[in-house]
């Protein structure tokens, strides 16, 4: 929260930094994330191993290459939490799918569909720049114009809920809706 408030400048400039130079890296240049690790590894590799066998000719100490492992609690709770949240995603998506709720339902799609829209404009990586940046951008106005926003906000939602209710009696009102018992007896 402290780097998205921007409470730690130099860390919050650094994050933002890093994912605008990653970001003109493989958009802007069309460099691929495969060829930047292996040339990242070459790079590395190569400064170890003449570091190692200089170290012999200027009598220094060789570089320490410490032993990496990768525990295995951490990754498998990682993989446990992971499932978890796909599972509560399946069931999520199967109780909408099952026909109980049509506004969640009609919301779903409604997302959905937007979202489609949004990435036919943009490839993934520009999508997650996007979002990094107001993620970094949109709390601190947020705080900074809490009250002229929050009005705004208000106003807005009011909106939304008038429009709603319009829909509500002229469309979702007049879809006609079966008693929960006979859909019950049609699967038995």
């Amino acid at each position: 929260a402290d780097i998205f408030l921007w409470r730690n400048k130099k860390i919050s400039a650094g994050a933002l930094g890093v994912a605008t130079v990653i970001w003109v890296l493989f958009e802007l240049l069309e460099y691929h994330l495969l060829t930047l690790v292996c040339h990242l590894l070459i790079l590395a590799l190569a400064l170890l191993f003449l570091w190692s066998n200089a170290a012999t000719f200027i009598h220094k100490s060789p570089p320490r290459i410490p032993e990496v492992q990768i525990p295995k609690d951490p990754v498998l709770d990682f993989a446990q939490a992971l499932r978890f949240e796909i599972n509560r995603g399946f069931a999520v998506l199967r109780d909408i799918a099952s026909g109980r709720d049509l506004k969640k339902f009609l919301s779903v799609i409604a997302g959905l569909w937007v979202l489609s829209i949004v990435g036919s404009w943009c490839n993934f990586l520009t999508l997650f720049y996007i979002v990094f940046v107001l993620l970094h951008t949109v709390p601190v106005l947020y705080e900074k114009y809490e009250d002229k926003v929050d009005p705004l906000t208000e106003k807005a939602w009011h909106e939304i809920k008038k429009q709603y209710a319009v829909f509500d009696a002229k469309v979702l009102s007049k879809i006609p809706k079966r008693p929960l018992k006979e859909k019950e007896k049609k699967k038995d």
